[in-house]
């Protein structure tokens, strides 16, 4: 093997921005197409309101506009603004920003003077404006190049900040925004500081009760066994109720006002003081799986200088409250030991209902404790990691691995599907589950079935989601099935499944339907694939009404070749989303309760091939 060359000219050194954009994933995560909640244009999005936050939490400015328009962001605070002589610095030059003075920002979000930096060189377009002493200063850059700097000029304007950007479309190809992923950041905004007003897109977003609003709001009144308990302290605040319809833990949790989705030492703390304290309060050495059963818990706590492990800070990794503070087990297990206590003994009703929660789970978990053995046997037995689930390398618990968030396993219908993806897809980080037929139809039943029926066993054991969402393998959930009325009806299968067991796989935006191309439209010199009838017709208009038309009426008719164009970097994903206007059991009627005739109108209106083909398939639904 003849040897490489390796001298002077094999050097480089990159200025910051060449960086960023040579390696975006070291700074804003994945990169993605907006479908996903954590793809990095929410990033940029978020790296640029962490600063209005901070201002507000520093006693600046209550208010702050956001509009998100053809893929431009703007964002207006009335905070302190920049010092006019910084402006340019603030986000262009790596590592500068008011956050290493601790007298300035005490307990912020943004950390390490990255954030604005990153968005700059990641966009297009990148407008900075300050005002405040009566005058503004503005500066325009393009990928992180400075184009346009124009004087300090006076300004009547109210003191603050604005920054607009648009990302780099050859970056974050085909983008866009959903604005339920952005609302849903901002409604986290406003519950953890309470008294901020957010308008977004002209809707106001305002919380008055902190984290007690954001369980009110994320369930329903009557899936909850009790009322929410809201307790608050210096540098903490904790919400926590139990849910009527899910046994699983569901937690949400925050450091300095950052959504820590992966938890951390504060989650994990919180998790163990709660065990603690029940078992003080009841007198009984109660198992922890018992306690935990159904809770749905917030936390949020404000520590001095922590420390995440990664850029995108979604987990906590530091165990201290400050330099000199306690430690954050310490800090956290001493506040739920007192205030809990406390209002559990002055909330007869609440004890009351909490005991009863804890001794049905027990009752249950044994009553299922010999099914749930046999069922995890059956899974060895049944060579999950062979031929039901053909797995990839990387792994979403897997924290310290860069690729994580890519990680998708897609559930198929039949041999021929899974086999088409299975060889054209990244062995790295998607997997594949293979269906073997419809599944059962879960409306109604107990989680009993999830451990009788095998596809479920298999799927459950697969996701690794039996004990809630902390270990789960794959970030991405896809499921994909065929672009007709079978197809459709597995879907819905599916969904009601997740829902029906494991709704916070939903809530937490881990569930997406994959969509795949209709039509192939190809003279012979283009391709091109289509995914709807309009797609197909400008496909003639644009290569010919001469052109080859290929319907694909079934996943395995897509050959492995053709299927890497459609689940690499140009895959496809419609997030699976709950309303704010329908609960889980009303979702779950319509679709798989008695309500027949509805439901056959919904799949007919909402597959995606033509019409004739669907009215002759609806009569087979």
């Amino acid at each position: 093997m003849a040897e490489t060359n390796y001298t002077e000219d094999n050097i480089r050194s990159l200025d910051w921005k060449e960086h960023i954009r040579l390696r975006p994933g070291m700074y804003i995560g994945k990169l993605g197409d907006g479908s996903a909640q954590d793809d990095g244009i929410y990033i940029l999005v978020k790296e640029v309101i962490d600063n209005s936050i901070d201002e507000f939490v520093m006693g600046s400015g209550r208010t702050v506009e956001i509009t998100v328009r053809d893929g431009q962001v703007s964002i207006r605070d009335y905070g302190r603004g920049i010092p006019l002589g910084k402006v340019v610095d603030v986000v262009s030059r790596i590592n500068t920003g008011a956050k290493y003075d601790s007298k300035a920002f005490k307990k912020s979000v943004g950390l390490n003077g990255v954030g604005a930096k990153a968005v700059n060189a990641l966009s297009d377009y990148f407008l900075v404006q300050s005002i405040r002493d009566g005058k503004s200063k503005t500066a325009i850059f393009n990928k992180g190049e400075l184009v346009e700097n124009p004087e300090v000029e006076e300004s009547t304007g109210r003191r603050g900040t604005k920054i607009v950007f648009r990302p780099d479309n050859s970056i974050f190809k085909n983008y866009r925004f959903v604005s339920e992923y952005i609302e849903r950041m901002l409604w986290n905004y406003a519950y953890l500081n309470p008294g901020l007003t957010i308008h977004f897109n002209g809707t106001k977003i305002y919380s008055e009760n902190g984290l007690k609003d954001l369980l009110a709001h994320n369930l329903d009144g009557d899936e909850v066994l009790h009322d929410i308990i809201h307790l608050k302290g210096e540098d903490i605040e904790v919400a926590l109720t139990h849910s009527e319809k899910s046994q699983s833990e569901q937690y949400y949790s925050f450091v300095n006002g950052q959504h820590t989705t992966q938890g951390g030492t504060h989650q994990g703390a919180f998790r163990e003081a709660l065990v603690k304290t029940l078992r003080d309060f009841y007198n009984k050495n109660f198992d922890p799986s018992d306690i935990r059963q159904s809770v749905v818990g917030a936390i949020s706590l404000k520590v001095i200088e922590p420390v995440f492990e990664s850029q995108t800070k979604t987990k906590l990794g530091s165990n201290d409250m400050g330099p000199e503070g306690p430690t954050v087990r310490t800090f956290v297990n001493d506040f739920l030991k007192t205030s809990l206590d406390n209002f559990l003994h002055k909330n007869e009703a609440v004890a009351e209902a909490i005991y009863k929660k804890i001794l049905r789970a027990e009752k249950e978990r044994k009553e299922l404790s010999g099914i749930k053995k046999l069922a995890r046997e059956r899974a060895k037995k049944a060579s999950l990691h062979n031929r039901k689930l053909r797995d990839c390398r990387v792994h979403y618990n897997d924290l310290k691995n860069e690729r994580r968030l890519e990680t998708t396993l897609f559930i198929t219908e039949g041999d021929s599907a899974s086999g088409s993806i299975t060889k054209s897809r990244d062995v790295n980080t998607q997997a594949v589950f293979s269906l073997k037929g419809k599944p059962l139809n879960c409306y109604g039943l107990t989680k009993k079935v999830v451990y009788e029926n095998e596809e479920f066993n298999l799927l459950q054991a697969a996701l690794n989601i039996e004990e809630g969402l902390e270990d789960l393998r794959y970030n991405n959930v896809v499921i994909a099935t065929d672009a007709d009325v079978d197809g459709m009806h597995i879907r819905l299968l599916l969904i009601t499944f997740f829902l029906q067991f494991f709704p916070e796989l939903v809530r937490s935006r881990h569930l997406y339907i994959m969509q795949t191309p209709l039509f192939r439209v190809r003279n012979k010199k283009t391709t091109l694939y289509c995914y709807s009838e309009e797609e197909r017709r400008a496909a003639l208009v644009q290569l010919g009404v001469k052109s080859e038309i290929t319907r694909f009426k079934g996943l395995g008719e897509i050959s492995p070749d053709e299927f890497k164009n459609f689940i690499g970097e140009d895959i496809r994903l419609e997030p699976v989303m709950l309303g704010k206007d329908l609960t889980i059991d009303q979702l779950l009627e319509f679709y798989m309760g008695k309500n027949t005739p509805k439901r056959q109108e919904f799949i007919i209106e909402n597959l995606r091939v033509e019409k004739d083909v669907v009215e002759e398939s609806a009569k087979t639904a």
